[in-house]
């Protein structure tokens, strides 16, 4: 673990792997809940590092990290964000080959793993998921795609993700979803955030051929 400091009021926590930085945003969300964290305004995952903004002391958080013990990190909640899909990406042919295994066999393995939110970006919405075995990463397209629709269920290295919006992009498409990602009119505007569970539901089968 190591600590940069950003502008007056902000620490960057470098960590060694996404494991770990789910695990320490984990435990920092545990204990803002519990009221012994130090004041914060915000806190931002990404893939290996965690922004605490709004610190009244930096320096003394970072060394307070130091004695932290850390578990491993679970599920944020105990509900979980079911997500039906159509695996009928116009990528499915090639993840499959990619995979060594037929259509159907991909829309099977992907709907049966439990997905975590490990952060968000690229797009207000857009969640990074993990769950799926190291043995399933795929690389991102040679040629991004001027426009992926909005729905569409994407694979790109260890991470799935849905595109909230019509939007460019260069991920492998596998599906889609009717489900509504990115809803300002929401309480909570997005559907996906950091640590929620997600699981995926194979409907209407029959186009994964």
């Amino acid at each position: 673990m190591r600590t940069l400091p950003v502008g007056d009021r902000a620490l960057l926590v470098e960590l060694a792997d996404a494991e770990e930085t789910a695990a320490l945003h984990a435990e920092l969300l545990r204990r803002r809940a519990e009221g012994t964290l130090p004041p914060v305004g915000e806190i931002v995952p990404a893939a290996r590092t965690v922004l605490l903004d709004g610190l009244d002391d930096p320096a003394g958080f970072a060394a307070g990290l130091d004695g932290w013990e850390i578990p491993a990190a679970g599920p944020r909640t105990t509900d979980t964000v079911e997500l039906p899909v159509r695996y009928d990406g116009p990528d499915l042919a090639e993840v499959a080959a990619l995979w060594g295994v037929g259509a159907r066999d991909v829309a099977r393995i992907h709907s049966a793993a439990e997905f975590r939110v490990a952060f968000c970006g690229f797009a207000p919405g857009f969640g990074y998921l993990t769950g799926l075995g190291e043995q399933y990463a795929v690389p991102r397209r040679s040629t991004p795609r001027t426009a992926v629709p909005a729905g569409s269920v994407a694979l790109a290295g260890p991470y799935t993700g849905v595109y909230p919006r019509s939007s460019p992009g260069g991920w492998q498409l596998i599906g889609t979803t009717d489900t509504v990602l990115w809803d300002p009119a929401r309480a909570s505007a997005a559907l996906l955030t950091p640590g929620a569970r997600v699981r995926f539901t194979a409907v209407d089968e029959g186009a994964a051929r």
